[in-house]
């Protein structure tokens, strides 16, 4: 599951819009933690978080699987300045992983844009996955809403997962 500030899906959103017709893209840092569960009736919060993760053990007897936690959105340029593909440079995605690491924090996954299909990984995006531990975000700007979905990758399978906005 990716957890992410309704602030940020406003920028990853108005950065999507502003960069029409090309695709645009970024990174999403932040931290994995292992939530137990809330259960109907209980105040949102009420569940307890750690970063630390679950033991082999943990994960045998069914605990719930890491929840990612967006604690900063950060706009890159797509050099390859297209509306159909988008590409990190190297350079930008060592800073933001250096800035990132100075926090205490990860690289969790990144996002981009597709100007006119849905929010689903194209055979490009699950060909250049470079990480199955990532999450990837993807905004369409198909229909008159932006939409945005999230999706795990690995080994060219793709799984969609749940996103949670916090508002």
């Amino acid at each position: 599951m990716l957890v992410i500030r309704k602030q940020d899906l406003q920028q990853i959103f108005a950065q999507a819009l502003g960069g029409y017709p090309l695709e645009v893209c970024g990174l999403l840092v932040g931290a994995e933690r292992r939530c137990s569960p809330i259960h109907v009736g209980e105040h949102p919060g009420a569940g307890t978080c750690s970063r630390q993760s679950a033991s082999t053990e943990e994960a045998e007897l069914g605990a719930p699987e890491a929840t990612a936690y967006v604690e900063l959105v950060v706009a890159t340029d797509n050099i390859a300045e297209s509306s159909r593909v988008y590409e990190i440079a190297p350079k930008a995605l060592l800073q933001v992983d250096r800035l990132a690491e100075g926090q205490g924090l990860q690289i969790l996954g990144v996002y981009h844009s597709h100007t006119h299909t849905e929010a689903k990984p194209s055979p490009t995006d699950i060909a250049k996955a470079p990480d199955p531990n990532w999450h990837y975000v993807l905004v369409s700007l198909r229909d008159v809403h932006p939409a945005l979905r999230s999706w795990k990758i690995e080994g060219g399978k793709i799984e969609e997962e749940k996103v949670v906005v916090e508002w």
